[in-house]
């Protein structure tokens, strides 16, 4: 008498597609209508052997709004000559699937500008930029303000923090890369109405005190410039006057009494 030939696991696991199949559209019928569940499920995409006795099934998921997904079937075997079972059925993305974006949050997502009026945006205890006002920041103007009596601040800016901001003030829109300050006819530390700030960002940093200028009350750099410099002068030496600076529409107009 010949012996009856058995499978081992992994092939036993692998032909099991239609057990697979059955079990996604049990599921699928649990997510939406039950009449619609065998359309969800399509063709049969591949299998991936997770261990000796675990296989994963993939079907195309056919629900609207999930293209790219598929339905993922886990069946298990004991062991040569057992059943087959279920394991797990999940809806999971593939590799060319519509996912959201992976999630950050809130306070990573903040961007300059995104303030408004009412919201709040609270400093992390750990925040590099700042330092308690007890600690030297090696910055006297610093130093001087964190410490007067009845005013002093809990924190104050750290070296780190001045660093950052000096950064990003010399590449931003009133650095000397922009291009603006490159058409300038001179920088703004060579400019009257350039108000240098306190401290070790003085060297580098300002404000523009001029109304006409478009970076009037914002911080420049030395190195930055506009066309508004308190230095310049038309043909002849005589100073450019504002207020002779006329806007023209494009409009003739007629003389008065004409």
């Amino acid at each position: 008498m010949s012996a009856v030939p058995t499978l081992d696991p992994p092939r036993l696991l692998a032909d099991a597609v239609a057990l697979a199949r059955s079990a996604a559209i049990d599921e699928a019928g649990t997510e939406i209508r039950p009449d619609a569940a065998v359309e969800s499920v399509g063709e049969h995409l591949e299998s991936r052997l997770e261990s000796d006795n675990t296989l994963t099934h993939f079907f195309e998921a056919r629900y609207a709004g999930y293209r790219g997904w598929r339905w993922a079937v886990t069946l298990a075997c004991a062991g040569t000559g057992e059943p087959v079972t279920v394991n797990e059925v999940v809806l999971l993305p593939g590799p060319d699937a519509l996912v959201a974006p992976t999630w950050v949050p809130w306070q990573e997502r903040v961007r300059p500008g995104d303030l408004g009026v009412g919201d709040l945006l609270p400093t992390a205890p750990d925040d590099d930029r700042l330092v308690p006002a007890y600690l030297a920041s090696d910055d006297p103007a610093v130093e001087e303000v964190a410490v007067e009596v009845g005013l002093g601040r809990t924190r104050v800016l750290s070296r780190d923090g001045r660093l950052e901001a000096a950064q990003r003030w010399q590449d931003g829109p009133h650095g000397p890369a922009a291009p603006m300050a490159k058409a300038a006819p001179a920088t703004c530390g060579t400019c009257a109405f350039f108000v240098p700030l306190a401290g070790s960002l003085r060297a580098g940093f300002g404000v523009c005190a001029n109304e006409y200028s478009p970076a009037d009350g914002k911080v420049v750099s030395v190195e930055f410039g506009c066309g508004a410099h308190s230095d310049v002068v038309v043909e002849g030496g005589s100073p450019v006057h504002v207020a002779a600076l006329v806007y023209d529409d494009g409009v003739d107009l007629e003389p008065a009494g004409s």
